[in-house]
């Protein structure tokens, strides 16, 4: 089964993930990460010597180290999404991810942590909600099974910009420490762009078992990206990977697909480290059309990429933290 062409599956499937009954020809694959079951049984049904037992996929997600042992890991594995500069659609990034992870049955909570632009509210169609308290505890939105908060719920939005390190930093860590998070096994953190002492210290602040970078194929981009690799390596805060963002437009007339900012630089970036190529994301106007547009009960269209991303993601972090034990 290691040959299984599937992003779940890359490193091999363990034979204790696998149960057996010869008998009546069942077999159960469990994860110990969150696992797209709709696509994995279908490349197993292709396989013509696989389709003929019955199978089910199922996962129980692990709770893997983070670089905060002494902290309580009620909110599973923390996830944060950098990237050396704005404006290469790192906040559209994290809610991908955040969807498809709670779309593939997860317990996923997102933060947003970006002090100088804090656009999850609008992009989950909620950007006049009012924070409540319960218990004393911040009760996050609740948004196609998944949760979230954002910092700015906390302040206007002309006054995040000219917080301070200390100010930044106390009020990530009420966002992440007062939420009523619930019980989950992922949580998303948008982390503010760049790499200066605001960025990291929330990175040291944060229990966090992972780091994803997105940048774009622009040179600018992945000179600021390398500055976001060595900051996390400087950490010690495993990263996951580089994700090339807006990496071509493919036109929808004739399919020709344009590499408008470069070609390969993310991929190069991955190699360089020797952390995984998350992909390459297209330019696509209709994902941020409807990212703009967003409402509270509208559904979010994801593409195949954007999922098998996400699964990647997980799938990465878990044999990631596995090399380190």
């Amino acid at each position: 089964m290691s040959d299984l062409a599937h992003p779940a599956c890359e490193h091999g499937i363990p034979s204790d993930w696998l149960s057996i009954d010869s008998d009546a020809r069942t077999a159960t694959l469990t994860f110990p990460f969150a696992i797209e079951q709709t696509s994995l049984l279908d490349v197993i049904n292709d396989d013509p010597d696989l389709s003929t037992w019955t199978w089910t996929v199922d996962c129980r997600v692990q709770r893997l180290s983070n670089s905060k042992p002494d902290r309580p890991m009620k909110t599973g594995n923390v996830i944060v999404v950098s990237s050396g500069k704005g404006g290469v659609g790192k906040s559209s990034v994290s809610v991908s991810l955040a969807l498809a992870l709670s779309r593939m049955g997860a317990r996923v909570g997102l933060l947003d942590a970006d002090i100088y632009g804090p656009s999850i509210p609008t992009m989950l169609g909620q950007p006049e909600h009012k924070l409540e308290v319960k218990n004393d505890k911040l009760q996050p939105i609740q948004y196609e099974g998944l949760v979230a908060n954002s910092i700015g719920y906390l302040v206007d939005d002309n006054d995040a910009t000219i917080w301070r390190g200390p100010m930044a930093s106390r009020a990530l860590q009420q966002l992440f420490n007062d939420t009523d998070w619930g019980l989950l096994d992922y949580l998303i953190v948008d982390m503010p762009p760049g790499t200066g002492d605001i960025q990291l210290t929330m990175a040291q602040q944060l229990p966090v078992t992972g780091a994803v970078v997105v940048t774009t194929p622009q040179n600018v981009a992945l000179k600021d990206a390398e500055k976001g690799v060595s900051m996390f390596e400087r950490l010690e805060i495993p990263l996951i990977g580089v994700l090339e963002n807006m990496s071509y437009f493919e036109c929808g007339h004739c399919g020709t697909a344009s590499h408008l900012f470069g070609q390969g630089g993310g991929e190069q970036l991955a190699t360089r480290h020797a952390v995984a190529n998350l992909g390459q994301w297209p330019l696509t106007p209709e994902f941020g059309a409807q990212l703009d547009a967003s409402k509270k009960h509208a559904s979010l269209e994801l593409s195949e990429l954007q999922q098998h991303t996400a699964q990647r993601v997980v799938a990465e972090l878990y044999h990631l933290k596995q090399q380190s034990v």
